[in-house]
């Protein structure tokens, strides 16, 4: 039973040109959604940090102004060596 024509090998190139450059696209989508994945929990992390300092200045009864200032004067003072 006869499969049927076949390809030339410029057929065969072409085919597999298109499959190649569709995976390109594939992964190139791929990266992008890990991308915005990624800046997403970025910012998730971010909050989540100023979440807990948040909680902090509040048992410790601090305003953020006081917060600056005080780590303005850790910055200041001489190291001990």
């Amino acid at each position: 039973m006869p499969r049927g024509v076949r390809k030339s090998p410029i057929e065969k190139l072409k085919e597999e040109l298109v499959k190649t450059k569709e995976e390109i696209q594939n992964y190139k989508d791929t990266i992008k959604l890990l991308q915005d994945k990624e800046k997403q929990l970025e910012s998730e992390l971010q909050m989540e940090e100023l979440k807990e300092v948040s909680t902090i200045l509040e048992e410790k009864n601090m305003t953020i102004a006081e917060l600056k200032e005080f780590l303005n004067a850790a910055n200041t003072s001489p190291k001990d060596e």
